[in-house]
């Protein structure tokens, strides 16, 4: 279990790290972690079931709801579908938990879980995701069985939740280049974009485990250079991928060049702001300073918060914030139980677009004029702490925070540097307000000290 259980979910490879038996038991202890969070016996928790499309997901979403069902559990099950629908079924029905069976973004060997609690709020490796696995270790014992399982059909209700988002008659029939990367997408998002008039260029929209096309991964570069070459080749408007469960979405712009996530945040949290005035944003520390500008410059406030799922969902209800987002792809939503969703960012940039009548390079050139930032730069390091309280020393006239890893800050440029949860790496995210040049110079002079 040691080795599958990581900071966000549950993910190895099928058959040697994680196989049909281990999931039952992970049913079952997931069961018991809910109902002594819901204070509650496990035969009166109604919990959430989706899966991918890996090729073994049928077999493990069955053991998953054998697992949960031995318990006791009344097991709603979605079937095939998005992780972000998971996370609307927990949500809307308010169900005490739900258990999406899904490798994300890996390759086709993967298969794995992602863990929710009540209001779609993430196990994580601070919350609930150890005491799952705590719980297999010491043994389960005998299960009281008697649970139950309820088919549910989302498609349409979730479509109807996405699309109160935007405005859908202001778009515009704008050519689009959308790539599923043979994941969720296609069934999940599709059927919206085709009833909002886009002229739609469709790539690997098919689920098909066997990922025959590339990897579901579009933050690796080799995954998207299909996409920002197709939007070039076909005079597209704007270019969409998304990661294999697609509770992610990327955007390339009209020019083949990659939207990074700190200026979509940006973008979305600007489009946010005009519907809903005066709210509160959230952004990872990881983050451009554009997105404090833009959204302190539209009146908004903003927070900066920890990296990952559940401190961005919990943050969210805690200061009724309309909307998160990470440098990762991943942006969380007030109103759709503060979960991140891949379908509702791909909807606001298409009414930004029309709305505002404009292409993407115009609304990212004021940020990419303005703010020159490294990208997520990673080092393998054997101590990892101590090489952050050399940066903290060699830095040490600069404001420092420890909010998530190291946060140095200075007038004109600023880095953090973070541990990664589950390798011996080293995480570096910096940015100069001068040039590209000084940018790269910083850059390299941090990572000098890392890599030393």
């Amino acid at each position: 279990m040691a080795t599958i259980v990581k900071a966000y979910d549950i993910r190895g490879l099928h058959g040697s790290d994680l196989d049909e038996a281990i999931a039952e038991q992970i049913g079952r202890a997931f069961a018991r972690v809910i109902a002594e969070l819901e204070g509650k016996p496990t035969t009166e928790l109604r919990l959430g079931l989706g899966r991918d499309m890996r090729l073994t997901a049928p077999e493990m979403a069955a053991a998953y709801r054998k697992g949960m069902c031995q318990e006791g559990a009344h097991v709603l099950d979605a079937g095939q579908v998005g992780t972000e629908m998971l996370y609307y079924l927990v949500g809307s029905r308010d169900l005490d938990g739900g258990l999406m069976c899904t490798a994300s973004h890996n390759p086709k060997p993967y298969t794995g879980a992602k863990l929710v609690k009540r209001g779609a709020i993430a196990l994580s490796g601070d919350a609930g995701i150890g005491d799952v696995r705590a719980k297999i270790e010491a043994g389960l014992g005998d299960a009281p069985g008697g649970g139950t399982v309820e088919d549910v059909e989302l498609l349409h209700e979730f479509h109807e939740a996405a699309l109160k988002f935007i405005d859908a008659d202001v778009i515009k029939p704008l050519k689009v280049v959308v790539d599923g990367g043979n994941g969720m997408a296609g069934p999940m998002v599709g059927p919206i974009l085709k009833r909002l008039g886009l002229d739609l260029i469709e790539a690997y929209f098919k689920p098909d485990g066997n990922f025959p096309d590339h990897e579901p991964n579009p933050l690796l570069p080799e995954n998207r250079e299909f996409i920002m070459r197709e939007v070039v080749d076909k005079g597209a408007d704007l270019g969409i991928a998304w990661d294999g469960d697609a509770d992610r979405c990327f955007f390339i712009d009209e020019q083949g060049a990659f939207i990074d996530g700190d200026f979509m945040t940006a973008l979305l949290a600007d489009s946010m702001l005009a519907k809903q005035p005066k709210s509160t944003i959230l952004y990872d520390v990881r983050a451009s300073r554009a997105v404090a500008d833009v959204v302190e410059g539209a009146g908004g406030r903003a927070l900066m918060n920890r990296v990952g799922h559940a401190f961005f969902k919990t943050r969210m209800r805690e200061e009724h914030a309309i909307f998160g987002g990470e440098v990762s792809g991943h942006y969380y939503f007030h109103d759709f139980y503060c979960a991140d969703s891949g379908t509702i960012p791909a909807l606001l940039m298409l009414e930004l677009l029309s709305s505002r009548d404009a292409k993407p390079s115009e609304l990212l050139e004021p940020y990419r004029s303005r703010y020159f930032i490294s990208g997520e730069i990673n080092s393998e390091v054997a101590d990892q702490d101590a090489k952050i309280e050399e940066l903290a020393a060699r830095y040490s006239d600069a404001n420092q925070y420890r909010l998530d890893g190291l946060s140095v800050e200075y007038e004109d440029w600023h880095f953090n540097v973070r541990a990664s949860n589950t390798e011996p790496l080293l995480r570096l995210c910096l940015e100069s307000l001068s040039s590209r040049e000084d940018m790269e110079r910083r850059r390299d002079e941090v990572l000098a000290v890392i890599r030393s």
